[in-house]
């Protein structure tokens, strides 16, 4: 049975291995990195068979208009049993309806995120990582 838990405290070590379980593209090399990530993220869902971690989802939000989806995860070997879809219902209900939800997806999860609610939007504009 999978739980679900809101702002649990999680170790970068757990999550960058669930990162290369997941296969999204993380600097999982980079624990202090990882470790960067959790702390300032506001809003962090994690899904746990038993002491496993096996799905996370990691947001920014202001929890009053706009909140950027930075990372949904799930391990491979537990993906397409709704564990993704689930951290995304939990997370809109931490957020509300008055909070729009923003993400940018990876080419290959392009096909997901409409089938979960999503709309794809061309109004955006990036600047690029150098690293």
């Amino acid at each position: 049975m999978i739980t679900y838990a809101v702002n649990k405290p999680l170790e970068a070590a757990d999550v960058a291995r669930l990162f290369d379980a997941s296969t999204i593209r993380r600097p999982t090399g980079d624990l202090p990195r990882i470790a960067k990530m959790l702390e300032h993220g506001n809003l962090t869902i994690s899904a746990w068979d038993g002491d496993k971690l096996v799905g996370v989802s990691r947001a920014l939000t202001d929890f009053a208009f706009c909140c950027y989806l930075s990372d949904l995860a799930v391990d491979q070997a537990y993906q397409r049993h709704g564990i993704g879809k689930e951290m995304l219902a939990i997370t809109r209900r931490e957020l509300g309806d008055q909070v729009a939800l923003i993400l940018l997806a990876a080419p290959e999860a392009m096909d997901y995120y409409p089938k979960v609610g999503f709309e794809k939007i061309g109004n955006g504009y990036i600047v690029k990582r150098t690293r």
